[in-house]
């Protein structure tokens, strides 16, 4: 690559900007919108919006006028570049036209030459700016201005048009380089197409980091679409006032075209040998994309505004067509994902299982995206599919990427979240995650995509520390050649069109699993009819009420109850519970319900009974886990004082009955077995496992399920204490069964999130159990 020899300091102090010195170190604040100055090839005047005067000049009035900047403020614009050429330049301002080209011919420097001048408003400013027409300045023809674009629109996709805008661009300008240079996500860049002069070493394929761009730089490129630096080797010429007297503020130079630019990209173009630079801006969608970016290295160059207007028509066609066709591009990819989707959500909805399995046990669902593995927490369950890290580094990554509302959320670069998913890279440098109803998630995981990059010079040595004198500063690197690096850690970017897909696949599989959730509710509800008693039937010598209450939305768990007449006048009373909701719970219930009735009918013990019941338990499908309280209630033998009955208590798991009176309310201490499930064996019905507790006449006994105590934040114990107090007082004022337990199914202040049974039993006034 072409170099020069290191720039000398009196030329860098020609450069110092109206702000003040600047280095490396404040590049990214610096304010190179209101440089103070502007390039000597024209020259300035700011005009107060309302009496047309000058109230601020650039320096070189008195060269190319022929008045001193002093004599030129406060004149009257008609005075300076005649009557015409002002009532032009006040239509553009009414008019309304940000920026506004005219042709003229004008006496300046003594001499009679034509000269653009370009009209652009700045706040309350009118801004003239005054080019001559220089050598450079070859006509293009509108003919071959449309022949030209023409020729951009027959090309056949985004690379292939970048080349030939390289080579059209190069042409209606001039200049001995013309690079079409495309922004990445991080805004380095890259050079994708490339037009020079023969014997120039090419610059094709390099990349320059984000750093030789600065953002208020990006700003600029993205409000105008040109930017022409003539001679890279220039002195600035002063704003006379530097700040203006009307506004208290620099005049803002955003949109002028003969702004001075910062002496730090100045220094920069040195370095590379670059003796004049324009740019043509790429803008997609009202975003920066890439830039035109066109180099000279044998002096000056100064294509006419003509030539610039034509190649700023050609980088607008260019921006408009790599929109369209990238939209394109993407709509297509898009469709394709969307014909697999809607095959894939038939497919779940036919197959009648559960949508999330059935999902991920499609492997399509990976290629969906294009990812290399799928993760599905479901709240209660992972389900994966493709290639995944650990339990731990999934679960730390869908926290990471988390929202409350479950929107899509995503990165090509976890280890910038947490620098320890740097070990799961070859599994997982990208994600995107969307919430699932709940607490549920779905994560598409893609691996890192290993490249060789070819810069233009070492990013990592963007500033130099260089001395002169007695003072270091930092400057612009000097060294453009190639150098190479092996990028790691990040997956091929996210596109737009991943995140509405993978929005769409929630909403449809949201109403899938509404559908299926309400068809379970029904079967759910209809299994529970069809085996749980609505009402208690009439037993003698008792008064049996039940209450049972869905839980929190309507959700049918698996609790049930049974009241069953036995040999000798017993009845056994029975309260279960199958952990879980839904059609599998329900199904269990009956099942369970079923045979322990069997078992209580072939005259086994309770505790006999609840040993079976765990055997039947542990050959069910789905690893199902429940617990049950069985009671029998015998007619009393007269031995203890007031006794009217005994109850022979088994439990399972279970929480233990209260037993209620006006007096109060005790829970007694029965011996339970585990949960059942768990395979604990048979116990034989031994005495350990057997309680039995007499039943005053006129008390309650009362059993029930967690439902009815469990609250969030709450201790068992108290909210148990609560429930028995309020029966204790319920049964005081005289309520009958069916009352007390109305009352009990809101004892426990709190949201129950569970299903919640309650079962009473009064001796009937008879005292007697035939």
């Amino acid at each position: 690559m072409p170099q020069q020899q290191d720039h000398d300091h009196d030329r860098d102090q020609d450069h110092v900007p109206a702000y003040g010195e600047v280095d490396l170190t404040t590049c990214e604040s610096e304010p190179i919108h209101v440089p103070g100055a502007i390039q000597p090839h024209g020259l300035l005047l700011a005009l107060d919006g309302r009496d047309h005067r000058v109230v601020v000049a650039s320096e070189n009035t008195a060269g190319l006028l022929g008045r001193a900047p002093g004599s030129v403020l406060g004149a009257d614009l008609a005075e300076l570049l005649g009557a015409d050429v002002a009532a032009r330049v006040l239509q553009a301002q009414e008019d309304d036209n940000r920026e506004e080209a005219l042709h003229a011919r004008l006496v300046l420097g003594g001499a009679e030459v034509d000269v653009d001048v370009v009209v652009h408003v700045s706040g309350e400013r009118t801004v003239v700016e005054v080019e001559p027409v220089g050598p450079d300045a070859a006509p293009v023809s509108y003919r071959a201005t449309r022949g030209a674009i023409a020729r951009l629109a027959g090309t056949s996709g985004i690379e292939a048009l970048c080349r030939r805008l390289a080579r059209e661009a190069r042409t209606v300008l001039g200049f001995d380089r013309v690079m079409v240079y495309r922004f990445d996500a991080q805004w380095n860049g890259e050079v994708v197409a490339e037009d020079h002069r023969p014997g120039l070493e090419p610059f094709l394929g390099l990349r320059y980091p984000a750093s030789d761009i600065p953002a208020q730089a990006r700003r600029l490129y993205a409000l105008n679409w040109t930017r022409l630096i003539a001679d890279a080797e220039y002195r600035p010429v002063r704003l006379e006032p530097l700040v203006d007297p009307g506004t208290g503020a620099p005049l803002d130079l955003s949109h002028s075209v003969l702004r001075s630019v910062s002496p730090i990209h100045l220094e920069y173009l040195h370095n590379m040998g670059v003796t004049a630079s324009m740019s043509i801006s790429l803008i997609v969608d009202g975003r920066l994309w890439g830039l035109v970016a066109c180099h000279h290295y044998s002096g000056p160059h100064r294509p006419g505004y003509d030539a610039r207007s034509a190649a700023e028509f050609l980088g607008q066609t260019a921006s408009q067509l790599v929109g369209e066709r990238a939209r394109s591009h993407e709509r297509d990819e898009a469709l394709a994902a969307q014909e697999l989707m809607s095959d894939l959500l038939a497919q779940v909805s036919a197959l009648g299982r559960d949508p999330l399995t059935s999902l991920v046990e499609d492997g399509r669902v990976v290629d969906l995206l294009g990812a290399g593995g799928v993760a599905v927490w479901d709240g209660n369950r992972l389900l994966t599919a493709g290639r995944v890290p650990p339990w731990a580094h999934v679960q730390r990554i869908a926290r990471l990427l988390g929202r409350a509302d479950g929107a899509v959320t995503f990165t090509d670069h976890l280890a910038t979240l947490d620098p320890r998913l740097r070990e799961v890279a070859g599994t997982a440098s990208g994600a995107l995650r969307i919430g699932l109803d709940g607490n549920g998630w779905m994560l598409w995981l893609r691996p890192e995509q290993p490249e060789t990059v070819s810069w233009g010079g070492d990013p990592h040595e963007a500033k130099t520390v260089e001395v002169e004198g007695s003072e270091a500063r930092i400057s612009p690197r000097k060294s453009f050649e190639k150098w190479q690096e092996v990028v790691r850690g990040r997956s091929l970017p996210w596109r737009p069109w991943h995140a509405s897909t993978a929005e769409r696949l929630r909403s449809q599989l949201t109403a899938i699993m509404l559908g299926r959730s309400r068809d379970q509710i029904a079967i759910a509800e209809s299994l529970q009819r069809a085996v749980v008693l609505d009402e208690a039937p009439e037993v003698p010598g008792l008064d049996v009420h039940a209450r049972y209450r869905p839980a929190a939305g309507g959700q049918l768990g698996g609790d049930w109850w049974d009241l069953l007449p036995l040999e000798g006048g017993r009845v056994a009373v029975v309260v279960g519970d199958v952990a879980g909701h839904g059609v599998h719970a329900a199904a269990a219930m009956a099942q369970l319900r079923t045979a322990l009735r069997a078992y209580l009918l072939e005259g086994h013990s309770p505790a006999a009974a609840l040993d079976r019941l765990d055997a039947l338990v542990a050959t069910l499908n789905g690893n199902h886990t429940a617990t049950a309280l069985v009671g029998v209630v015998s007619p009393g033998d007269g031995s203890g004082a007031g006794a009217g009955a005994v109850v022979e208590l088994a439990s399972a798991g279970h929480p233990p009955p209260l037993l209620v009176s006006a007096e109060g309310a005790s829970s007694p201490a029965i011996q339970t077995r585990p949960v059942l499930g768990l395979g604990f064996g048979p116990t034989h019905g031994g005495p350990e496992e057997v309680s039995t507790l007499p039943v005053p006449a006129e008390a309650v006994l009362l059993f029930f399920s967690d439902g009815l105590v469990e609250r969030r934040g709450a201790s068992l114990t108290v909210t148990t204490v609560q429930l028995g107090q309020e029966a204790a007082r319920a049964v005081a004022q005289g309520l009958d069964t069916a009352q007390v337990a109305d009352r009990l199914l809101t004892a426990v202040p709190g949201r129950a999130e569970d299903d919640t049974t309650l079962v009473l039993a009064r001796l009937a006034r008879d005292h007697g159990l035939t």
